[in-house]
This record gives structure tokens, sequence and C-alpha cells, in this order.
């Protein structure tokens, strides 16, 4: 689905027809460029908007594949990034990738979005209002989209700080029952979401060595700030892992000390049960020479010595700290 279609000359916006020979004309007009936006396209879609526009070098059977990971790779004039977005669902607490794939060639600009984050149509009018950043040429268009797409990353590690620091206090909550399964969920999302973001550092870093010859200062600065960004990005997805990594290790514990606790009650309790149950079973084997058998205190006696005991070792035990 095409979502936007526009040419630009000298910064300004140009209107034009998303059929074949028009984005023909425009491809081979070295007065500005195309940038085509596109939405889930089929194969047919994107192959046919690659030729009207002069990319020959494209596969688009290749580029709608799904992508594990960032790429890149440079055809002679023609650049295809294929990046990974983020959003978080706060809901579900899980973090929901797509793609952005980027097909750059001289005079045109292809971008095809998959999933719901990161959609351009801001982008595109921030850069509308700012003639001199559209002016830049197709590789502006680059550095401007690699950089919205990082600057995306940031809501969805917001999102994640927010559920780690929450699931953090429930480790050392007063209740007993510890988020186990909630912090191996949370642990598995942001590997997700860290091996999506780490992956695109050398892809990034490939594109400013091999292209950074050719791009003007303010491109290359675009595409450095980009990286710098991307840096902070892995760094807080990082620490985000060591925190989960130690809340998770946390709740271990916890959960261990529970069960020692528990362990040192029950033994306290069978062994004051001991008592009385050793008591009654000698009495109850019928034998007939016991001295107090024939006397009248016998039975309250023997009573009154197993509560005696019991109490006793019912206090040790809680001086112990067992109970």
């Amino acid at each position: 689905m095409i979502v936007d279609c526009a040419a630009y000359v000298d910064g300004r916006r140009e209107p034009v027809s998303p059929d074949s020979a028009s984005l023909a004309a425009w491809a081979a007009d070295p007065r500005g460029y195309v940038w085509l936006g596109l939405r889930m396209p089929n194969e047919a879609e994107l192959d046919h908007a690659c030729r009207a526009l002069d990319l020959d070098d494209v596969s688009a059977a290749e580029l709608l594949a799904p992508h594990a990971r960032p790429v890149l790779s440079v055809e002679g004039p023609t650049v295809q990034l294929v990046l990974r977005t983020a959003r978080y669902d706060d809901q579900a607490e899980a973090i929901v990738l797509g793609e952005m794939t980027l097909i750059v060639g001289p005079r045109a600009v292809i971008t095809v979005r998959h999933g719901q984050a990161s959609p351009l149509s801001q982008l595109r009018t921030e850069l509308e209002h700012d003639p001199e950043r559209l002016d830049r040429g197709t590789m502006g268009i680059l550095a401007a989209v690699v950089g919205r797409v990082i600057a995306d990353y940031h809501p969805a590690i917001d999102g994640f700080e927010k559920d780690a620091v929450e699931v953090e206090r429930d480790v050392f909550s007063e209740t007993r029952k510890q988020p186990v399964r909630r912090l191996y969920a949370l642990k598995r999302q942001v590997r997700e979401l860290l091996v999506a973001v780490d992956s695109l550092q050398d892809p990034l870093n490939r594109l400013i060595r091999q292209l950074g010859p050719q791009l003007s200062e303010e491109v290359l600065a675009d595409l450095a700030e980009a990286a710098d960004q991307l840096d902070r990005t892995v760094t807080r997805t990082q620490s985000l892992q060591h925190l989960l990594d130690a809340a998770l290790t946390a709740s271990l514990a916890q959960i261990s000390v529970q069960q020692n606790d528990d362990m040192r009650k029950i033994s306290a309790w069978v062994a004051m049960a001991a008592v009385p149950t050793l008591i009654a079973g000698i009495y109850g084997m019928n034998f007939q020479h016991f001295p107090e058998l024939e006397w009248t205190l016998g039975y309250p006696v023997v009573l009154g010595s197993m509560a005696v005991i019991a109490f006793a070792m019912y206090r040790g035990f809680k001086r112990s700290g067992w109970l």
C-alpha cells in the first residue's frame, strides 16, 4: 500500500502520481528526487516501484523476506538497509518488533514499513518544514529515517524500565509470592530487544565507513549522531538486562530462604509432636507393670509431662528463630 509519494526539488515538495511513467520521469530528473513510502507491499508492488524508479539492483523477494537482524547491502549506487523497529505493548509486557526497509538510489528513496512501530508521516512533515534538510538528497532521507527508528527505541525501553522497577519492588515485598515467571518473561523480551538494537551497530558503522567519503558533512554528522544515540540505547538495554538478572537472582534467593524457613518450622513442629507420640506409643503397648498404672495421679502426671516438654521445646525453638 502506498502511504505517500512526493518529489523534492530544492527542498520543496512536488506532487507525484505513483504510476510508472510519472515515477520514471522524476527518477530521471536531475533537479530532485522521489520519496515513495510503502506499507506492507506485496512482491509485485515493490518490484513495480523499484523498476519505475530505476532501482534494478533490488530483489523484492529478498527484501520482503523476514529478517532476524538489520541488514546492509551496497550494490553500486543503490543502498539497501533493513532496520528492526520496536514498540512496547505495556498491557502484554511484550516487545513488538517490525521492519523498516530503505532502498536508496541517487534519485529515489523507497521506505517500506512492516508493523506498527516508527510511522514516518510525522518525520516527513518535519522534514518538509525544514527544506535545508530535504535538500541534502536521498542519503539525507536515509539518515533522518535511521535517526527516527533509533529514537523510537527509547519509548520501548522506558516501558520496560517501568515494569522492571515494579517487578523488582515485588521481589522485596512482604508477600511470599515471588514474580519468577514475570521476571523470566521480561528477561526474554529484553533479550529480543537487545538483539535487534545491538545488531544494528555493525551495519550502521559499515555504512558510515563505506559511504562516508561520498556524503556531505551534514549527512555524515546526522549518521554519526544516530550511531551515538544507538550506543546509548544499547547501554540502556544492557543495564535493564542486568537489572532483571539481579532481580531474578534475588527472587530465587528469597524463595530459597522461604523454603529453608518452612523446613525449620516443619522440623520444629515434628520434633514437638514426637514427644507425646513416643510416650503414647510406649503406654499403648499394654504392659502390666508400669508403676503409675495403679497410681491415681499417674495419668494426669503423664499428660502434664507431655505438655511441659512440648512447651519447653516450643520456647527453645521460638528463641532460636525456628518458629
